[in-house]
Formats: C-alpha cells, structure tokens, sequence
C-alpha cells in the first residue's frame, strides 16, 4: 500500500529542505509514519502551479497539505495541478474555500458566532457600508476584517468600530484597513457585531483552537495568540455544527463571551461558548508548545478515506 503523506512547504532558500517553520510538523509526520513531500510555496502564489508541484513524486495517491495560508484562487490551481499528477488534494478546493473563508462557514455556525455581513471585492462606496452597519443594527460596535483576518493587532486604527451610526468613522477604518492589507485583502470585507470575550492577563481574548477530523475533535489546544493558555471549551454544541458544515479537516477557535460589550470586557464571563473563527486545518498555526503527533497520527489514519 502506498505509504500516506502530507504536503509542506519547501524552504525558500534550500528547495530540497522542508521550510524551518514546518520542521518540527515534518518530524511528527515521520514519527506517525508519513512521508513528507514538498511543495513551492511561493512559486503557487507566483501563479505557476506546475512548478510550485515539480518536486512532488507522480502517482502516491492523495496528500494532505499543511502549511502556510493560500488564496482560494491558488489552492484551486494546486489541486488541478496535483491531481494531474494523480496526487490530488484531500480536501477539494469548494470545501477547502467552505471552512477558510467566513462566508463560507458562516450560516452554518450563525447560532453560535457573532452576527456579521459582508460585502464582496474591493470597491466599498459609503452607501455599501451603511448599508452592512444596517444589517447589524445601524449602532453599536463592530469589527472590521476581510473573508479570512482581521488587523486585530492595530485594533483601533483598522479593526474596532465603537458605533456602527459613526459612518465617517466607519469610512476611515475600512479604509485604513484596505491600506494595510493591501493585496493580500482576501474575498471582501467583513463586519462583525463585537462580542466581549474573557481575557488573559496580557489582554488576549483567551481562546482555545480545536482540531476536527471528519466532525471529531482530535487535538484542543491554546490558539497560537496566547500559547500559555489553557481552556477547556464546551464543544456539545460546536460539533453537529462542524459535522454540518462538511469539510474533513477544519478548526473552530472559542472563546467565552462576557456579560458586557466594550473592548476592555466586563465584570464577569456569562459563560457562553462562541465560535470566533472557523478555519481551514490545513493552513491553521499550531501554537507553540503542543504536541502534533496526535493531530498527524489521525491524520494519517484517515488518510485513506
């Protein structure tokens, strides 16, 4: 039987060496009894795919990937591009853009995550943001992000919105958040109702990051914001959801809400578990410290369905 493996990205500067980030996920492949094969990261965002994929052995059968973020655009090119050299991709690019991308995901787990609307591209008039301020209220604070991040480290130039009726002010953190991203702006923009959610000591949300195979969680951990944190989330609710949603390999970060908005968060936790991100598992940080062998050996173990 051909021996289960998992695509990471190459280093830039030794194409025949897994990129240094990854190392320590390549040895756990190794350890679980994977073989690893490397892919040209910045070749694919390059837009040449068959090059990005020049290293990869023709005919082994399907891959994993696992590495660094890739526009959905590019995923779809790489996956034609593997599975033409019969190594196609285990997660197929609609389901791989389902969980990366929050309008994707977003109706299935509209219960249990904060109200949001979107609008697609780049070119947002006043009108248009008005019109998505409405569709949460008209009032209140929000956030800003595009389809897959937010610029949550420059919180208040290019992510909190105080009051959603300030339109002028609305204007100028859209705008200064477009600036920012620039050309890596991903799908179109987000608004997204604030929620308050628990806190660390450092003033990071404190949020745990769960692993799903095939709608089971296979590793909890901290989310790579707060490494030292450790949260043990209520997923009774989270997992007929992700089951739902029906990609193979997804994480959903959680954080408790408080019981008060406002970005400084309240006098005390109501306790409810929300669904802040849902991601794609392939290109999901692991933060420091956790171990991955559990998530690689079911990973590898799936690999064949």
């Amino acid at each position: 039987m051909t021996e289960p493996a998992v695509l990471l990205p190459s280093d830039p500067l030794l194409a025949r060496r897994v990129d240094p980030h990854f190392a320590h996920e390549a040895e756990a492949i190794g350890a679980a009894g994977g073989s690893r094969v490397l892919l040209d990261h910045d070749a694919l965002l390059a837009g040449d795919a068959e090059a990005a994929v020049r290293r990869v052995p023709a005919g082994d059968g399907p891959l994993w990937y696992r590495g660094w973020m890739i526009p959905t655009a590019e995923y779809a090119a790489l996956a034609a591009a593997l599975a033409s050299r019969g190594r196609p991709l285990l997660t197929g690019p609609e389901r791989y853009a389902a969980a990366h991308e929050l309008p994707g995901w977003y109706r299935t787990f509209e219960p249990l995550t904060p109200a949001s609307t979107w609008l697609p591209g780049t070119d947002w008039d006043r009108a248009g943001l008005a019109a998505a301020a409405a569709e949460l209220g008209g009032r209140g604070p929000a956030v800003v992000k595009d389809y897959v991040k937010s610029r949550k480290h420059e919180w208040a130039e290019a992510c909190y919105l105080p009051d959603l009726a300030d339109l002028d002010a609305v204007e100028r953190v859209v705008g200064r958040f477009a600036e920012l991203q620039g050309s890596f702006l991903a799908g179109g923009l987000v608004l997204r109702r604030f929620e308050s959610f628990v806190r660390t000591a450092d003033g990071h949300t404190e949020e745990a990051r769960v692993w799903w195979l095939d709608g089971e969680p296979v590793l909890v951990g901290p989310h790579p914001d707060c490494p030292a944190s450790r949260v043990a989330p209520d997923l009774s609710a989270v997992g007929p959801l992700v089951r739902r949603l029906g990609c193979r390999f997804v994480t959903t970060d959680l954080a408790r809400r408080t019981g008060a908005d406002g970005p400084n968060g309240p006098e005390g936790p109501d306790g409810a578990w929300r669904v802040v991100e849902v991601g794609d598992g392939q290109v999901s940080e692991l933060p420091s410290g956790v171990d991955p062998g559990p998530l690689f050996r079911a990973l590898l173990n799936a690999w064949s369905g």
